[in-house]
């Protein structure tokens, strides 16, 4: 039996831990040297789909780093090519799609996902990596169905969302019909991981900021209560997270989830302030580690201080790592944020 250590689990269930706990979005991969040599030979795709690679690419930043988890090495657009989505992922512009979501007839053609028939390869990249290597809870995510669907209806990475938006309020029942559906995929997705090793599981919401409050209580809420409804099942800490979301924060709060992510626009303090209870994720704004080390190294402090007031918080960027960062900034980051929780939570006894 794999001995585990389980203070990200316990600080996402809202338990006292030792130190804060840290992992990095984006942290396999994008900035260390040993995964840039890989993509001169492998594409994203061929990366998730050969498991001892992909393995290897998720368990590296937990070797180099000493985060206290693995975040599985995918895209959120990994499972959509089985439910009839042509989606390729392009360097430098992300995921493009060639059969846009343009009517309600697009949307009745999709068709159901089956993750060991569609994705067997992330199924074996999780249990390689939970059975044989891996001395910290991996962390399982998936796509919500704003973010997906607006690739889906964009064709790709959009500004403004505006062909998504309008298709949300212009054709409501073609809309509800698309977010069954991609909820139907995430709900099998993610129940694969977890039966397959993953010990958390976060749902990346990236763009939904675009959305007004009234827009998200009206066509996206309740279909992530539904989703996470089914997931809370699996009885593993879920993690909610967005980018410029902030005015959302309330709305993810009434979710059935564990863990509210913050993305770096919204202190820890304030999020508190506004009436969350639950355990936090976040926030280092990720621009912050190509500053120098004495500015990270204050606002780090700044933040583990916040977190602490309140049992409850992993730390993390309010983003992804930019492939500009220095690993070694990072593994002396993990370092400070373990040793400085540490001190301060043993100077509080």
């Amino acid at each position: 039996m794999r001995t585990i250590n389980d203070t990200l689990l316990r600080a996402a269930k809202g338990e006292r831990t030792d130190y804060t706990p840290v992992w990095y979005m984006r942290q396999a991969g994008r900035s260390q040297p040993e995964y840039r040599e890989i993509k001169q030979k492998y594409s994203l795709e061929e990366i998730t789909m050969q498991p001892e690679l992909c393995a290897y690419v998720t368990r590296l930043p937990v070797e180099n780093y000493d985060v206290d988890a693995a975040i599985l090495y995918k895209d959120i657009v990994t499972p959509l090519p089985g439910i009839g989505v042509d989606v390729k992922i392009k360097a430098g512009v992300g995921p493009v799609i060639s059969n846009p979501i343009r009517s309600a007839a697009d949307v009745e053609k999709l068709g159901e996902f089956n993750a060991k028939e569609h994705t067997p390869f992330v199924l074996d990249t999780i249990k390689m990596l939970t059975e044989e290597q891996l001395n910290v809870p991996l962390i399982g995510f998936g796509g919500a169905p704003f973010t997906l669907a607006s690739y889906m209806i964009e064709g790709g990475p959009s500004k403004n969302y505006a062909k998504t938006k309008s298709f949300m309020v212009s054709e409501p029942q073609a809309w509800f019909l698309l977010m069954d559906k991609l909820s139907d995929m995430i709900i099998v997705d993610i129940t694969a991981q977890v039966e397959a090793g993953a010990k958390a599981v976060q749902i990346f919401d990236s763009w939904v900021g675009a959305l007004s409050v009234e827009d998200y209580r009206i066509f996206i809420k309740p279909i992530m209560t539904r989703i996470f409804g089914e997931l809370r099942k699996l009885n593993v800490p879920l993690i909610q997270f967005g980018v410029g979301a902030s005015h959302l924060v309330n709305e993810w709060h009434d979710l059935p989830i564990d863990v509210v992510g913050l993305d770096w626009r919204l202190p820890i303090r304030e999020a508190r302030a506004k009436g969350i209870t639950k355990p936090v994720q976040g926030n280092l704004d990720p621009t912050l580690l190509l500053a120098d080390w004495s500015v990270i190294e204050a606002r780090a402090k700044d933040i583990i201080d916040q977190g602490l007031e309140t049992p409850g918080h992993i730390f993390n960027l309010g983003h992804g790592v930019f492939p500009e960062v220095d690993p070694d900034v990072l593994k002396r980051l993990t370092a400070f944020i373990h040793d400085y929780s540490r001190e301060q939570i043993a100077t509080r006894k």
